[in-house]
């Protein structure tokens, strides 16, 4: 049997506090809150490829970092999972046997840090360089995803809070990175076709 770490003692009455504010919450808004945790990455897919498709219309450097978007939200994802797998966090829906409004996941998915969490605030920054207004509505919805995954009962506030920190921190030395990169002569014919590429469909499948 493998060890898991409990995470109950850092923020466990938090998390039974919002778990028991759900179940007495109207059930339409669980039933939305609910929704939005299990397909609401979708949105972000969504929007890298508005950021794209304006992008590519303003220089070929705005194209690139638009077009880094998915490969950002990828590495998050890896050191999330990363340090995931490191800590081996039961999920609080385990240790502290509460009624959540989703399924409580198998013994061994871990719960420190989120997934979810890292993914949303890594597209969010990462956006936000691309364009302010695409990245402050990601910025919205991503502190959205975040808070739905500890109101259906699946993490900690911790882990929410680390993941957002991993996305973010993931975002801003990739981006930055990108956007201090020299555009030498021989990176505009580069990132001129691939600003001209028709992927705005497969970024919006990429969430």
């Amino acid at each position: 049997m493998i060890l898991a770490f409990d995470g109950s003692s850092i923020d466990g009455s938090a998390y039974r506090y919002v778990a028991d504010l759900a179940q007495d919450s109207p059930s339409w808004l669980d039933s939305v809150v609910s929704v939005w945790s299990t397909y609401g990455l979708g949105l972000f897919a969504v929007l890298t490829a508005l950021g794209w498709w304006r992008a590519r219309r303003e220089s070929p450097r705005a194209a690139l970092v638009a077009l880094a978007v998915p490969v950002v939200v990828v590495v998050a994802y890896g050191v999330d999972l990363g340090l995931k797998l490191l800590v081996r966090e039961d999920r609080p829906c385990r240790t502290l046997r509460v009624t959540t409004l989703e399924a409580c996941p198998a013994p061994g998915d871990w719960s420190f840090p989120s997934n979810h969490a890292a993914i949303a605030a890594a597209a969010a920054v990462a956006l936000f360089f691309v364009s302010r207004r695409l990245g402050g509505v990601a910025v919205v919805a991503a502190c959205a995803m975040a808070a739905s995954r500890v109101w259906v009962g699946v993490h900690y506030p911790h882990d929410v809070a680390v993941g957002v920190l991993i996305g973010t921190l993931v975002a801003m030395l990739m981006t930055a990175g990108l956007r201090g990169l020299p555009e030498a002569s021989g990176q505009r014919p580069v990132a001129s076709r691939l600003g001209a590429l028709p992927i705005a469909p497969r970024l919006a499948k990429s969430g």
